[in-house]
């Protein structure tokens, strides 16, 4: 959960222990929340504190520029713009699904190996008509998902045979009407899942971790306001 809020402290355990476990309960993480709720903000910041944390190593950030570009994520209060952390996210951009599978089929080509990937809305890259006509099936777009994933979760298995490596995703899917299907697209690969509720007071939201291999529940309150990522509080062992 604190990976992704702004910690000042260089030697928080919790970030230390999460960066150098290599078990495979929680190296590809998924961030579903409904739109506007600061998804992109989160991630960046996950990237930010991985960079930190991980001086000799560098993070990829796969996203679509223009996106990007339009809603640019809001940083957390008391992070430098200016700080040199930045130049060890990599901003890789990419268009579709098969931009993304064509990276990580490349993945064990690079000399060193990243400590950490985030897809930043990764459901928008399977465009539902484009993976029906390529597919010649009218469940494309899930035939693509799970394609992908499964490269994704191959190449992520691959770099932690040699150190730890993490992949974060962030979706809306699993907040739409057909929600149900992606959602166990997402369990198969996905050993982690943090989702955001909007809370009471407009601009407030709730994030809430859901672990399969523990009865545990951790909550974050947080908000978005005057182009920051607030964290209001971190609340564990949460009854939902």
């Amino acid at each position: 959960m604190e990976m992704f809020f702004w910690n000042e402290s260089s030697s928080n355990p919790n970030l230390i222990e999460f960066l150098q476990n290599q078990s495979n309960n929680n190296n590809v993480i998924l961030l579903s929340g409904p739109p506007s709720s600061g998804k992109t903000s989160l991630i960046f910041q996950f990237a930010f504190n991985v960079a930190f944390h991980s001086s000799n190593s560098n993070v990829f950030f796969i996203c679509n520029r223009h996106t990007l570009d339009s809603k640019p994520p809001f940083l957390s209060q008391g992070v430098d713009p200016s700080s040199d952390i930045f130049h060890r996210i990599q901003m890789k951009y990419v268009n579709d699904d098969q931009d993304i599978r064509n990276f990580f089929a490349a993945f064990h080509l690079f000399d060193v190996l990243p400590a950490a990937l985030f897809i930043d809305d990764f459901g928008h890259f399977f465009d539902n008509k484009s993976c029906q006509q390529r597919y010649s099936n009218p469940r494309g777009r899930e035939l693509a998902m799970v394609k992908t994933l499964a490269l994704c979760h191959d190449a992520i298995s691959y770099a932690n045979q040699k150190g730890s490596c993490k992949l974060v995703l962030s979706d809306t899917l699993t907040h739409h009407g057909d929600s149900l299907r992606f959602q166990f697209i997402y369990n198969k690969w996905v050993h982690t899942t943090f989702t955001i509720k909007e809370g009471d007071v407009c601009g407030t939201f709730i994030l809430k971790e859901r672990n399969s291999n523990t009865s545990k529940v951790k909550a974050a309150k947080y908000s978005i306001s005057l182009q920051y990522l607030a964290l209001d509080e971190i609340v564990e062992d949460q009854i939902e």
